[in-house]
C-alpha cells in the first residue's frame, strides 16, 4: 500500500484541525478548556523537537555545505565568480522581499498585531522585557556594531547555549572553509566526521517531520479554537506576499540580469526553463530536477559542460534565492504579528541571517523551518508562529523550488558568457 506523503498528511491535518476547531470553539462547552490544554501541550512539545534540531542541524550542515565547494586552491576564479554571483542574486530577492512584507504587512489585522488575535501563546511580559531590550540596542551605531560583535561570539558553546546564531553560523562557515585547507588525509576524516552527525541529524530530522501532522494539527487547532477562521485572514496575506516578490524576483530581478550582465536574450532562456521549472514546481526538488536542469542548460542554452558541471551542482547546494526570500518574509510576518516594530537594524539582521542560513540548510529536509526557527531565535522571538505557516508551506515550497532552480541557470549563463562563450542565447 503506497504511504500518503507528508505534504497530504499536513493538508488532512490542517482540515481536521478547522473541524475540531469550529466545533469546540464555544468556551462554554464542556471539552473547550481541556481541549486547549491538551493542544498547547502537543504543540509545545512538536516545537521544542524542532528547537531540539537546530543548533547541531544547522552547524554540521553549514560545515559540510562550506567545505563541499572543494579544497581551497581548487575554487579559483569560476568558483569566487560562482559564490559571488549566489550571495548577491540570493541578497536581491531578500530585499525584495522586506520591502513587500514592509509594504503589506501581513502580519497586521486592522493595523493591530494579529498575535493578539490568534492567541499565540508565551510569557507576554518576558517577551515585552526582551523585545524592549533588543529595540534599545539596536537604535545608534552601537547597535550595528553589536550584530557584527555577535558573529564573533568569544565563546562558541556559550553562544550555542545561549541561542546566539549568527556566531553560531560563522564560527560554521569558517570551519568549513578551512577544513578544505589541511592536509587531505586529516580533511577527508573531518569531511567523514561532519558529513557522519549531518546525516544522523537528517534521520533526526526526518523522524521528526513524520509528526509534523500531528504538530500542525495540535497548533493550528488550538488557535481556531480562540479565534475561529480569523486565521486565514493574515496567512492569505502572507502567502500574496511572498508570492508577489518571487514573481518580481523572478521576472524582474532575472530578467534584468540576463539582459544587461549576461548580454542575452531573456525571452528565449524562460522558454528553455519553462519545463524545468515546472519540473521543480511538481517536486519541490533541487536535487531531483538537478539531471534536467543540466541537459537544458547545455543542449538549449548552449553552455559548456566545463560550467555546468561545476556552476549547476553547487546550485543546488548553496544557492536558494526563493528559499532566503521567503525566510526573510516569513519572520517578518511573525515579528508582525507580535507587534514588534523592527527597527533598520533589526531588519539588517533579519537580512544577513536569511542570506546565511540560506546558504547552510538548503540540502536539509524542512529547510525552511529550520532557517526560519534560527532568524526568530536571532531577533529574540518564540516559534508559536511556525506551525502556521506550515498551513501553505508546500505551495510555497514548490514555487521557491522553482525559484531556485532558475536562479541556478541564470548563473551558469552568466559565467559561460563572462567566460567568453556564445551560448545560444544572443
Amino acid at each position: 500500500m503506497t504511504k500518503l506523503a507528508l505534504h497530504w498528511q499536513i493538508l488532512i491535518a490542517i482540515v481536521l484541525a478547522v473541524m475540531v476547531g469550529m466545533l469546540f470553539n464555544n468556551p462554554e462547552h464542556a471539552l473547550h478548556n481541556e481541549l486547549m490544554s491538551f493542544l498547547n501541550f502537543v504543540g509545545d512539545l512538536f516545537l521544542n523537537a524542532l528547537k531540539m534540531l537546530v543548533i547541531p542541524l544547522v552547524f554540521s550542515s553549514i560545515i559540510c555545505g562550506v567545505a563541499s565547494i572543494g579544497r581551497g586552491e581548487n575554487i579559483g576564479r569560476l568558483g569566487i565568480k560562482t559564490l559571488l554571483f549566489y550571495l548577491i542574486t540570493s541578497l536581491l530577492a531578500i530585499l525584495i522581499g522586506l520591502l513587500l512584507v514592509n509594504l503589506f504587512q501581513p502580519g497586521l489585522i486592522d493595523g493591530k498585531p494579529a498575535g493578539q488575535e490568534l492567541h499565540f501563546h508565551t510569557d507576554s511580559d518576558a517577551l515585552t522585557q526582551k523585545l524592549d531590550t533588543i529595540t534599545q540596542s539596536s537604535q545608534s551605531m552601537t547597535g550595528l556594531f553589536d550584530i557584527f560583535l555577535r558573529m564573533v561570539p568569544p565563546n562558541i558553546i556559550s553562544a550555542a547555549a545561549d541561542g546566539q546564531m549568527l556566531g553560531l553560523i560563522v564560527f560554521a562557515m569558517l570551519f568549513g572553509f578551512f577544513i578544505t585547507r589541511i592536509k587531505e588525509e586529516q580533511h577527508d576524516t573531518q569531511i567523514g566526521f561532519w558529513q557522519g552527525i549531518f546525516e544522523v541529524m537528517m534521520h533526526m530530522t526526518m523522524f521528526i517531520m513524520k509528526f509534523a501532522p500531528i504538530g500542525v494539527f495540535a497548533l493550528v487547532a488550538k488557535t481556531i479554537l480562540s479565534t475561529g477562521l480569523d486565521i486565514f485572514g493574515p496567512l492569505l496575506w502572507f502567502f500574496l506576499c511572498v508570492f508577489l516578490a518571487l514573481i518580481i524576483h523572478t521576472f524582474g530581478t532575472m530578467a534584468l540580469v540576463l539582459k544587461f550582465t549576461a548580454k542575452v536574450n531573456p525571452i528565449k532562456h524562460y522558454r528553455i526553463m519553462n519545463p524545468v521549472m515546472l519540473m521543480a514546481f511538481s517536486t519541490a526538488s533541487s536535487s531531483a530536477t538537478l539531471p534536467l536542469t543540466i541537459e537544458a542548460v547545455e543542449k538549449d542554452a548552449g553552455v559548456s559542460n566545463k560550467v555546468t558541471s561545476f556552476v549547476l551542482p553547487l546550485g543546488a547546494t548553496v544557492n536558494m534565492n526563493g528559499t532566503a526570500l521567503y525566510e526573510c518574509v516569513a519572520a517578518m510576518f511573525i515579528a508582525q504579528a507580535y507587534g514588534l516594530d523592527l527597527s533598520f537594524l533589526q531588519q539588517f539582521t533579519i537580512v544577513i541571517t536569511a542570506l546565511l542560513t540560506s546558504v547552510g540548510v538548503a540540502g536539509v529536509p524542512a529547510a525552511s523551518l529550520v532557517a526560519i526557527s534560527v532568524i526568530l531565535t536571532v531577533i529574540g522571538l518564540p516559534l508559536d508562529g511556525i506551525g502556521l505557516l506550515l498551513v501553505t508551506d508546500r505551495l510555497l515550497d514548490m514555487m521557491r523550488t522553482a525559484v531556485n532552480i532558475f536562479g541556478d541557470s541564470v548563473c551558469a549563463v552568466y559565467i559561460a558568457r563572462s567566460e567568453g562563450e556564445k551560448t545560444k542565447l544572443v
